[in-house]
């Protein structure tokens, strides 16, 4: 029996994705939900397992876009399964058999001097009317295209793969690769560009002493660890906990604009950008504003494994309601994060650094971090979004107070 093997839906709103890469080759002998290729969304990265044993046809090549429901490839679930020894002898008899093959190529250049030179016409360097729009959006001058086309006209080939000048070469390599990006890359850049062109978005900016919050994970953090099996008490339990309280003091930070209409939540769904092998991905701590620092570490260590391993899933990107981002792990030590769209907030976190400012009075040395706070204005207005970072800062600078109702080693469950 021949099965069909279609593209599941990863998503509600996802109608096609693209093969990134195909994990068995044409011809194959596979097993049931065994991983047979990696597909990008415009979410996530996904595993696509064999339905049936038997031996796959593949119907679609690698960067293909295929809508959704589509056939990608076929299984022969009545093939039998090759013996170990079946497939090494044909895969070392291969060589002899394509050796013929070699030859003929071999003899191809002998064709060549008999070629005559294309001719030239009054349509040398002219581009086709697609060509020139695409040459002008690069801004690449038609003289400097070499046309393929009939009688040197440039076509829309050339003009795809042209690249502008990059000056008079003095030496050294200069190689260029030209790479296509991933769906998931895609989608990133068209949600930045929407979130900069079709909100009115502006950043305000504060700054907290980390010394309360150092003090707290030095005294305690080895207790926390060795209580929690091994997990770590870091910086953005004490962040998410501040975000959800300042939340529910602004709450118009905590909703979104639906045309004409304002959606405001009673929950914080929490969504934390993070660095995944196939670029920036932006898991969702749900309820965040239920969780304690024990439940929130876990599960950021959680979302923040699966999106390294490669494992995320859709679900664990749908939704949010504000999001937090971390520049500081890079070094950077001041940004104007880009609201995630249609969240309306997005809080950066920066680096640390020991900086002299005064306190009673007196110059001391504390650990300094800068915290920026994008917001999109049509929602928010100045009072929100400036008493919203004000409110994280207060908590994060009174944490035992603010965040752990006086009682550090009761909130941290040790």
């Amino acid at each position: 029996m021949i099965l069909e093997m279609k593209v599941p839906s990863p998503g509600e709103s996802i109608k096609e994705v693209e093969i990134a890469t195909w994990l068995v080759k044409d011809g194959d002998y596979v097993e049931k939900d065994q991983a047979i290729a990696e597909v990008d969304s415009d979410k996530a990265t996904l595993e696509l397992p064999a339905e049936m044993s038997g031996v796959i046809t593949l119907k679609a090549e690698e960067g293909d876009t295929v809508a959704v429901g589509a056939v990608v490839c076929l299984i022969d679930t009545d093939a039998a399964k090759p013996a170990g020894d079946a497939t090494a002898a044909p895969a070392a008899e291969a060589p002899k058999a394509e050796a013929p093959k070699a030859e003929v190529k071999a003899e191809a250049p002998k064709a060549e001097p008999v070629q005559a030179p294309a001719a030239t016409s009054y349509a040398a360097g002219t581009p086709s009317p697609a060509a020139r729009k695409i040459l002008d959006e690069k801004n690449i001058a038609p003289a400097t295209v070499s046309g393929t086309g009939k009688g040197g006209r440039i076509t829309k080939d050339d003009a795809v793969n042209a690249v502008p000048s990059m000056g008079t070469p003095t030496g050294g390599s200069r190689g260029t690769e030209r790479t296509k990006l991933s769906m998931l890359r895609r989608k990133v850049a068209e949600r930045l560009v929407s979130a900069k062109n079709e909100t009115a978005m502006l950043t305000t900016f504060n700054e907290v002493n980390m010394t309360p919050i150092n003090q707290i994970r030095n005294e305690y953090k080895d207790a926390f660890k060795a209580k929690h099996g091994g997990l770590g008490l870091g910086f953005m339990s004490f962040f998410t906990k501040a975000v959800t309280r300042a939340l529910q003091l602004y709450p118009d930070v905590n909703s979104m604009m639906d045309g004409d209409y304002k959606i405001a939540y009673d929950f914080a769904d929490i969504s934390i950008a993070v660095s995944g092998p196939k670029g920036l991905m932006v898991p969702v701590v749900r309820n965040a504003e239920l969780l304690t620092f024990r439940g929130i570490e876990a599960e950021i260590k959680r979302l923040a494994l699966r999106a390294r391993d490669g494992q995320i899933t859709v679900d664990d990107m749908t939704g949010g309601t504000f999001t937090i981002t971390n520049g500081g792990v890079f070094g950077s030590m001041l940004s104007t994060p880009i609201i995630n769209p249609p969240q309306s907030g997005i809080l950066g976190m920066h680096n640390i650094i020991e900086r002299p400012i005064a306190v009673n009075g007196k110059v001391e040395i504390h650990p300094m971090m800068y915290v920026a706070l994008s917001y999109d204005h049509r929602i928010i207005d100045g009072r929100e979004s400036v008493g919203f970072l004000v409110a994280v800062k207060e908590a994060l600078e009174n944490p035992v107070e603010l965040l752990m109702n006086g009682d550090a080693k009761r909130a941290l469950e040790l």
